[in-house]
Parts: C-alpha cells; sequence; structure tokens
C-alpha cells in the first residue's frame, strides 16, 4: 500500500491524495460505506461499485470471525471473491464489538475473553490472532486490537488502556510483518491512536506508535457517548502528530456536517453507520436538510426526494412514494434510501477532495458552516 498526497489547503488541515492497494487507487478525502457482515445492508455490491462508485468498504472482524466463520472465507477465496467485490476493503479488528460487550468480556494483556453475543461460546482475541483472522480475509488495510473505553472513562482507566493499546500494537505489528513476509501479502496494517479525551494521552499514545512507521495511523475511540466537540479537539490534538505522507483514518464518524470539520483537521478516511442505519430509519439526507419520510406532509408529495441529487432514487421515485414503501414496511424503502443516503455522503466527499484541489477548500468548509447554522 502507498500514499500519494496530492494537494493540501494552506489554511486548514485538508488534505487530497491517493491510496494505492492491490485493489485499485482510494481517491481521498474517502468516506467508506459500512458492510459490517460481508455487506452493505440493503445495497447490491453492483450498484456501490456502479451507481455509487464507493472505491472502498468496511467490513467486521468480529462478525465475519463468529458468522460465518474466517476459515471458511478464506477456503472460499478470501472476503473479496466471497462477496464479490472487487475494490479495496478495510477490517477493523473487532475490538469495538468486543469491548461492547462489557457483560461478556474479560480483558487481560494477552488479548479478550469474550462470549460471543450469538451462543455464548467463548473466543479468545489476541493482537496476533485478529492480524490472524484478517489475514485470512484478505482485506487491504487491517487494524490491530485496541481497547476503546465508553465516555466518560476516569485519566487512570484511559491510560491503562491507551498503554495495553500501544502493547498490543507492537505485537501486532510485529507478529503482522512476520506474516506478511511469509506470505508476500500486500496488506497494510494501521496502528490505532487512544487515550479517550484526554489530550496528554492521545499525544502520547501517537508519539509511541510511531516508532512503528507503519503505512498509516487511525484515531479511535471517539463516536462513544462524548460531545461532539470533544471529537474533534482529540482529533486536532492528534493529526499533527501523525506522519504528513501516510494516510489517517478517523474511525466511526459522523454526521454529514461534521465530515468537512474532519477534513479541515487533515483526516484522510472516515467511516459511519449513520448513512445506511438512518435509510432504514426513514431519515433521509438532503441539500435542504433531513427529511423524516414518514411525516405526514410527504403523502402526496410528488417531488423527488433531492431536486440537487442524481441518485437512482432521486431520478426515478416520488417522496410520495418512499413514504408509501416506508410505512408499509417494503424492503425497496431501505434499498431506495440506503443508495441516496450513501450517493450524498460520497458526493460530498467528492466535492471536498475537488475543493482542496483547486484551492477552495476554506471557501467550501465556510458555506457549510453557514448552512448549519441557517438551519440549527
Amino acid at each position: 500500500m502507498r500514499f500519494e498526497l496530492i494537494a493540501e489547503c494552506p489554511d486548514t488541515g485538508a488534505r487530497a491524495g491517493r491510496i494505492h492497494t492491490a485493489h485499485g487507487i482510494i481517491e481521498t478525502p474517502v468516506f467508506m460505506p459500512v458492510g459490517t457482515q460481508a455487506t452493505v445492508k440493503g445495497v447490491m455490491q453492483r450498484d456501490l461499485a456502479g451507481e455509487l462508485d464507493a472505491q472502498v468498504i468496511l467490513a467486521n472482524t468480529y462478525h465475519l470471525f463468529l458468522r460465518p466463520g474466517h476459515e471458511l472465507i478464506r477456503k472460499l477465496g478470501g472476503l473479496h471473491r466471497f462477496m464479490s467485490w472487487p475494490r479495496a476493503i478495510l477490517t477493523d479488528s473487532g475490538g469495538f464489538q468486543v469491548f461492547s460487550l462489557s457483560h461478556l468480556r474479560k480483558i487481560s494483556e494477552d488479548g479478550v475473553l469474550f462470549r460471543s453475543h450469538l451462543d455464548g461460546d467463548a473466543h479468545l482475541f489476541t493482537p496476533e490472532s485478529t492480524v490472524d483472522v484478517q489475514f485470512a480475509l484478505g482485506s487491504d488495510i487491517m487494524m490491530p486490537l485496541d481497547e476503546c473505553l465508553e465516555y466518560p472513562a476516569s485519566h487512570e482507566a484511559a491510560n491503562q488502556a491507551m498503554r495495553r493499546t500501544v502493547r498490543w500494537a507492537e505485537s501486532a505489528y510485529r507478529y503482522f510483518e512476520h506474516r506478511r513476509d511469509e506470505n508476500e501479502s500486500a496488506s497494510a496494517l494501521f496502528p490505532i491512536v487512544q487515550g479517550s479525551m484526554f489530550a496528554d494521552l492521545r499525544r502520547d499514545c501517537a508519539t509511541e506508535l510511531l516508532e512503528l512507521n507503519a503505512p498509516g495511523y487511525a484515531i479511535g475511540g471517539l463516536s462513544v457517548g462524548e460531545p461532539r466537540v470533544l471529537s474533534m479537539e482529540m482529533t486536532e490534538v492528534t493529526t499533527p502528530l501523525l506522519p504528513r505522507l501516510r494516510p489517517r483514518y478517523v474511525m466511526g464518524v459522523g454526521m454529514p456536517e461534521e465530515l468537512p470539520e474532519y477534513v479541515a483537521r487533515g483526516v484522510d478516511m472516515m467511516d459511519c453507520v449513520l448513512p445506511s442505519r438512518n435509510a432504514r430509519n426513514g431519515c433521509l439526507f438532503t441539500s435542504s436538510g433531513r427529511v423524516i419520510i414518514k411525516q405526514a406532509r410527504y403523502k402526496d408529495d410528488a417531488g423527488p426526494l433531492d431536486a440537487n441529487c442524481h441518485c437512482v432514487t432521486c431520478r426515478n421515485y416520488s417522496r410520495a412514494y418512499l413514504r408509501h414503501l416506508f410505512q408499509t414496511g417494503e424492503m425497496l424503502f431501505s434499498t431506495l434510501g440506503t443508495i441516496h443516503n450513501l450517493k450524498y455522503y460520497l458526493d460530498m466527499m467528492r466535492q471536498m477532495r475537488q475543493a482542496i484541489l483547486l484551492g477552495r477548500f476554506r471557501a467550501y468548509l465556510d458555506s457549510v458552516r453557514g448552512s448549519a447554522v441557517e438551519s440549527s
């Protein structure tokens, strides 16, 4: 994997670049649709690559480990072939999911012993085993096991979790390089900066992880219940410490109006379940604000969902029809709504990239901030 930095905004930290992977180029800044269980819910891979032109998607190590199992996926040719997806895949370590099972897991220096939320069977995730699972999946970008705390957390607890995350990252990276040399893998491993909402811990963690000289770095432990302003502060503290010529990935963010803010702080990669989850729940993002499609005012609305959007949903279907599908529980609504929301996110990222390349990102950011104030 190789990162090519093409342009930077002199007024902010915004960057435009390219990540070269074995499964194609990822143009940054990029939003990655979340395909937790080897599928972006409700959307065919044909539409992800065609209509949406997604260059990379995210899959979840924890869920695929439990079902159908990484060895089965390896046997069937790896995750790309298993799900018929020709482009890049990033897999997270499963750490976030494991740590959300607070009543079903036990942490030790070796790793995390947890019980499956499916059948209660016990499993152990270690820094090495999660690398093995991701090698079996064959993802282009992997994440090491880390310890993610809920908000709020004490400084002492956050420090202990951060130190353990660093030790696990060091173990995972040594093992990853050994496995990569053996298998001539084209995969990359991105260490994760933790430290909860404490700037000093974030700085310490980033500084120690730099010694790994990794091809990219992630910022984890955000979107865990903290105020948005803290998420931004922790990102702003961390990104300047990370290598300029390596991609920076903030995990699990965010709302549409937040995406430009992260990009303005030097972030290259983001992912979040919001566009797909909100779509299934009837919340659709448009250029004129959010549309809650179940509202009665859309019952006889013959207009498109968003007149400024050119996705298949907005080209072909009225708000009235979409409301009808949602109210009757038709599966088609989830597909059409998810396609639109993902298109909205991905188009926003493309607009930001273009603004950076043209030297107009500051004006773009001011416009987005102005629109947010007007709608609040």
